[in-house]
């Protein structure tokens, strides 16, 4: 039987649990402080749908949950972003969010984070670090009340120089505070950075590698999975976190970097059954993906394609 931890992303295909978002255009049309309670009003919402999550989770043999980016919208918006205090009922607010926490700790689910694309600790633009470094801090605070123990991002661009980049990614983890770089997680990526150009990061800052055996695929360095694997999992001091996906047409089709609705059981290393992790499902189909996934390793031993 299988020791991994099943990691759902974000969202429901099926389950009547919706996280909601605002626009900064639409905010804009109002005061400040009707943007703050309409603010409120959502992040209030989302709140109890990640309550809802988590039980979902809990009932439902899924050990983890990867939180929407976008779960306080809009947080650090040059117009219309704000502090948590500055809300109203942030009292209630703040409640519910520890109250997930607790849930979630009561029913042993891993929450984690993915900031978007845009989030980059690569970059020679320092206007790029610093809103980066804001939306860090934002990750981090709202990890701090939920209990979040990963924040994973990507190496982001080579900007024509990539041992440049990484000498920049390198430097930008080595300053980053407590609250961030005790969560952060490198991830290899299906276009730059392979796990070959990550590992030597990891190792020097002490920063974790997520290892996308799907982007791994897309973008191959030479290693061997099991290889990769092995020296993933080294790089983790608490529970490793991995990424499976499967390819949307197929591996032998001229791009198979978009994720399919469902995941090949075939995808899954078969090296990774007996490991102790959390293998978070990137599937369009979310957690219809991941029960099908669930069942079709406890009906019968499918061979890996990546072994």
């Amino acid at each position: 039987m299988s020791a991994i931890r099943w990691g759902l992303c974000c969202l429901f295909k099926e389950e009547p649990i919706h996280f909601a978002i605002r626009q900064a255009t639409h905010l804009a049309k109002f005061d400040r402080g009707r943007q703050l309670s309409l603010l409120a009003e959502t992040i209030l919402a989302n709140g109890c749908a990640l309550l809802a999550a988590v039980d979902y989770c809990g009932r439902n043999g899924v050990g983890a949950f990867r939180v929407n980016s976008r779960i306080f919208p809009l947080k650090t918006h040059p117009q219309v972003g704000y502090h948590l205090t500055d809300l109203p009922d942030y009292t209630a607010i703040e409640q519910v969010y520890r109250q997930v926490a607790q849930s979630a700790a009561k029913q042993n689910i891993r929450l984690t984070f993915h900031p978007d694309q845009f989030t980059l600790l690569s970059s020679p633009d320092a206007g790029v670090t610093a809103r980066s470094l804001a939306e860090l801090m934002y990750h981090a605070e709202v990890a701090e009340y939920i209990g979040a123990d990963v924040i994973t991002l990507h190496g982001g661009g080579a900007y024509g120089d990539k041992k440049s980049a990484l000498a920049r990614l390198s430097a930008a983890i080595e300053r980053l505070p407590a609250s961030i770089r005790s969560r952060l997680a490198l991830e290899n990526d299906d276009r730059v950075y392979t796990p070959a150009d990550l590992l030597p990061v990891c190792l020097a800052t002490g920063t974790p590698m997520v290892y996308d055996v799907h982007h791994h695929r897309c973008l191959a360095d030479g290693l061997p999975y099991e290889d990769v694997t092995q020296r993933a999992l080294a790089t983790w001091s608490r529970e490793p976190l991995f990424h499976l996906s499967s390819p949307k047409d197929g591996w032998q089709s001229t791009n198979p970097r978009p994720h399919h609705d469902f995941i090949d059981p075939g995808d899954l290393p078969l090296c990774w059954l007996s490991l102790r992790m959390t293998v978070e499902v990137e599937a369009k189909a979310k957690e219809v993906a991941l029960r099908q996934l669930q069942r079709d390793l406890a009906g019968k031993a499918t061979p890996s394609l990546v072994d």
